[in-house]
């Protein structure tokens, strides 16, 4: 089984190489917060990857040297099981590159009590940092530092929903006092409540535990912690979702609307979890690309990604 998984990392990686050019760097420059001195057992199966202990962030920059482009942070999805590296994070990043935009796909820690000391705020950490990292970097990587957005997928649409509702209390090391407010979301069939009638079983328990307070459920059901300081929305969700209901895409758009914060949302007739067929499979990013040239996040010279 060992010798299995070894082989599988190992063609993982060769994919990952081959087909996308990024360079990777830690997120975090020394020790990670709200971590335990545990051993690394992250691997992959497939595509996936899971026991995330050691966050790390992958980037793509545009070819050109323009200055203040805007940056995506991409957060994968898995039911905070596992990260979907490929399909949720590199494939996309790809395609935000091709439309000028500086895109950061987040290998976020997975919740695991034998990693961290608290768990159910181990990913918010990691994506606030994420934030905190590219504002630093601004400069370098040629990026307006008041343009830089989230966006999640599933699970990783809960987290990025984290990010940004619960930006007021600062989870990280946070000495020169850099925002870690996303400018923006992006969030592709998110899991957004963590509401019994709503949420998606497998992640709120990966995240909370089997039986988690009403506390907790209150705090991470994000539909609940909108303000009118939560930055503009791109929401899309297929109606037919048969893992992650479409209420939960619904609530927090009706959330957003009576706070008065922009925000657009397409609910596609199929499509099911993960956007596998069309309708939904074909025009999702066409869709959010629009969106970021309507809010002047993307040049509007720039042409749309053109499919291969």
């Amino acid at each position: 089984m060992k010798y299995t998984r070894l082989i599988t990392s190992l063609i993982f990686s060769g994919l990952i190489t081959i087909g996308f050019s990024q360079e990777k760097v830690k997120l975090y420059p020394g020790k990670i917060p709200n971590s335990v001195n545990a051993d690394n057992k992250e691997y992959a199966d497939g595509l996936v990857v899971f026991k995330v202990s050691e966050p790390e962030l992958s980037i793509f920059l545009p070819d050109n040297n323009t200055k203040g482009k805007t940056a995506v942070i991409i957060c994968p999805g898995g039911s905070y099981t596992g990260l979907w590296m490929v399909k949720q994070g590199y494939e996309v990043a790809e395609k935000l590159r091709q439309l000028g935009v500086a895109a950061f796909v987040l290998k976020y820690r997975l919740p695991d009590n034998r990693t961290c000391i608290d768990k159910s705020i181990a990913p918010l950490q990691d994506a606030q940092r994420a934030i905190q990292l590219v504002r630093e970097n601004a400069d370098k990587w040629g990026i307006n530092p008041q343009r830089i957005g989230i966006m999640g997928f599933s699970a990783g649409g809960h987290l990025a929903s984290t990010a940004g509702t619960h930006f007021n209390k600062v989870l990280i090391p946070d000495t020169n006092a850099i925002s870690v407010r996303p400018d923006f979301m992006i969030l592709v069939y998110p899991v957004i409540s963590m509401e019994p009638d709503l949420t998606h079983a497998e992640s709120r328990n990966n995240l909370l535990g089997a039986s988690p307070s009403k506390e907790k459920l209150d705090l991470f059901s994000n539909e609940k912690q909108v303000t009118a300081q939560t930055p503009p929305t791109f929401l899309i969700h297929a109606g037919d979702d048969a893992l992650v209901p479409v209420e939960n895409t619904l609530r927090f758009y009706e959330a957003l609307k009576a706070q008065g914060v922009s925000a657009d949302m397409h609910i596609l007739s199929e499509g099911n979890h993960g956007f596998l067929v069309d309708p939904a499979l074909s025009v999702w990013f066409d869709y959010c690309a629009e969106w970021m040239r309507e809010k002047g996040l993307i040049n509007a010279k720039m042409k749309i990604y053109e499919k291969q």
